[in-house]
């Protein structure tokens, strides 16, 4: 998530202090990514710094107030035209963890798995009464449009979100059981009998094989010897 861009953004139309900025930015993201006005303030300082804003002075109460510059417009269009990177996808604690389950010992993956399949549906659940809600406000003209709207486009990429989140989870339950099931029916490797060890008395005891060590006829007819 870029604040650096978003407060960009919300500068655009105008001056903002500090924690006003930090309500816009909730109010247009419902929530879902919440900021301290620490976390504002420190972002306005490096984009200060960066000349993509400037202090213009105070307003009535005594708030510092901060315009975008043109340096600030320039990059805010930049951003707005540029792909999201996904080359470098962000760490997902999910897909760690169910990597990590897997061969270590006394973890039941498909129990992981399944816990995490309860908790992402419920999660899916909520974001769809929280659509239904936003909608309802949108059509009966009770909300802020600009805000409600945008409210409304991040609500449904939760819900995309833990859609896919939910199909994955059913896949990799359904990849572990194929797994399981090829490797069982695989037939074991036939190991051949080991001989028993010879007996070096055998040699010396046994009789001999006929005609093996008897003296035959002479040629004459004569017994040999």
């Amino acid at each position: 998530m870029s604040i650096r861009h978003g407060l960009l953004a919300l500068l655009e139309p105008g001056p903002r202090y500090g924690s006003q900025l930090r309500s816009e930015f909730e109010s247009r993201t419902g929530s879902t990514w919440p900021l301290n006005v620490g976390q504002v303030y420190t972002t306005l300082s490096r984009l200060e710094r960066d000349g993509l804003v400037a202090q213009s002075g105070e307003d009535g109460a005594g708030h510092v107030l901060y315009t975008i510059t043109e340096a600030g417009r320039a990059e805010l269009r930049t951003w707005f035209g540029r792909p999201v990177d996904r080359t470098s996808p962000a760490r997902d604690e999910l897909a760690i963890k169910l990597a990590m389950a897997v061969g270590t010992p006394g973890v039941d993956i498909r129990e992981v798995i399944q816990s995490q399949r309860r908790h992402t549906v419920r999660a899916m659940q909520d974001y769809t009464r929280l659509k239904a809600r936003a909608l309802t406000a949108l059509e009966t003209g009770a909300a802020h449009e600009r805000d409600d709207v945008a409210w409304l486009l991040v609500l449904e990429q939760l819900i995309f979100q833990t859609e896919a989140e939910a199909r994955w989870l059913d896949h990799c339950e359904a990849r572990l059981i194929r797994l399981a099931t090829t490797a069982a029916a695989r037939p074991a490797a036939v190991t051949p009998p080991t001989p028993p060890p010879a007996d070096p008395t055998a040699a010396a005891s046994d009789p001999p094989a006929a005609g093996a060590g008897v003296p035959g006829p002479h040629p004459s007819g004569r017994p040999v010897g």
